[in-house]
């Protein structure tokens, strides 16, 4: 009886004790209960209201400069080329000699037209002396009357003569004249058709084209407006929020290296009628080219007001999410919670898209980050900045 009280203290003792193990896994246990409950952090996104700026909306078309003043040079009168008097591409002014036909038989032809006019001249002068005569006697009755008839109708048939001489003679000094071809406007001259020696057909009909020229300064711009745009532009002039393009109205154009609208020119053309087969109307428009720049045949891109001046919101293309149809922009409130927004977008403007409706200056609108953003969900709103491509915008 007496080890029975020295056993019972041992077996107390040991049952009071946990292992080091079981310790360490209820901490762990715990501490991972504890985590579960606390929620993780709210993700960090960009975020910064629209910009606002006064802008003028644009559309922008393809076309092709074109030649105010273009001819294909041809010789009026036939004959052997001569001679040629310019450099091939350089420009011309209104007036140069460019080519000599040989003048020689039309020299001859106008020495001839001068001689017959002199001896039509001389019946003339025979006519009127015979009809004088004729006359006097007829007074005295010294010659019938048949005969002083006689000799009035030989005296107009003598004048008529004159006058078919002296057309004559004006036709061979235009030829003679044709002979030294000039330059009908100012403008750079082509190529060099024919070489000296050759015969040319002159005259109407079958002629031979000896070079063009196409003038430089101002040049047309010419495009195709779709039905659809055309009516667009009537219905905003019928409204009053545009100016009619049948006005002059300024416009922007750039060739294909040019990230900006340096060139400024006036619509000065539209025409009368939608072309039936393409659905589309031709514009013109003028632009300078005091530096001979521009060259005809050129495509470019031309821009023209779509709307008069207005204040329009502005946000990176980035920042814009399609749900279906549906174009959304996503932005953040005051607590951090994400919000979505249905908006109808417009074109680009400086490398940022205008958004038309849907959108208030002062929404905070997420532009970094969005797959990070959950609508009803929280984050973390880091300012930003939004900025513009820094494009030289017309106007």
């Amino acid at each position: 009886m007496s080890a029975s009280p020295c056993r019972s203290p041992r077996r107390t003792a040991h049952r009071g004790l946990w292992p080091a193990s079981a310790v360490a896994g209820i901490a762990l246990l715990a501490a991972g209960v504890a985590a579960a409950q606390t929620p993780p952090p709210a993700p960090p996104v960009t975020v910064a209201k629209p910009m606002q700026r006064e802008i003028v909306e644009y559309d922008e078309f393809t076309g092709q400069f074109a030649a105010v003043e273009y001819v294909e040079l041809r010789a009026r009168v036939s004959g052997y080329l001569q001679s040629h008097h310019f450099e091939e591409g350089q420009i011309v002014n209104k007036g140069d000699l460019l080519f000599v036909i040989d003048p020689r038989p039309f020299e001859a032809a106008l020495a001839s037209a001068k001689a017959q006019l002199g001896q039509a001249q001389a019946r003339v002068d025979l006519a009127n002396q015979q009809l004088k005569r004729a006359a006097e006697l007829s007074q005295r009755d010294f010659v019938a009357r048949s005969t002083y008839d006689e000799r009035v109708q030989e005296q107009r048939v003598a004048a008529s003569a004159v006058e078919i001489a002296r057309a004559d003679m004006r036709t061979a000094e235009l030829n003679l004249e044709f002979t030294r071809i000039m330059a009908p406007v100012s403008g750079r001259i082509g190529r060099r058709e024919v070489s000296e020696g050759n015969l040319i057909a002159g005259g109407s009909g079958s002629t031979t084209l000896l070079t063009s020229i196409v003038s430089t300064d101002p040049v047309y711009f010419l495009f195709d407006m779709s039905e659809g745009d055309f009516l667009m532009y009537q219905r905003a002039v019928q409204s009053g929020k545009l100016q009619s393009t049948r006005d002059s109205v300024t416009v922007y154009a750039r060739l294909r290296d040019e990230p900006d609208w340096p060139r400024e020119g006036k619509l000065n053309f539209v025409d009368n009628q939608v072309d039936r087969s393409s659905g589309t109307i031709r514009v013109r428009a003028v632009f300078p080219n005091a530096d001979g720049f521009l060259t005809p045949g050129q495509f470019g891109r031309i821009r023209l007001p779509g709307s008069e001046p207005y204040q329009a919101l502005l946000i990176p293309d980035s920042a814009i999410l399609t749900d279906q149809a549906q174009k959304i922009v996503m932005v953040v409130d005051a607590e951090g919670v994400v919000a979505p927004k249905t908006v109808r977008p417009g074109p680009i403007y400086d490398g940022l898209r205008i958004i038309r409706s849907g959108l208030a200056k002062d929404d905070t609108v997420i532009i970094n980050g969005l797959l990070r953003a959950r609508p009803g969900g929280k984050v973390t709103a880091q300012p930003g900045e939004i900025k513009g491509a820094g494009e030289k915008r017309p106007g």
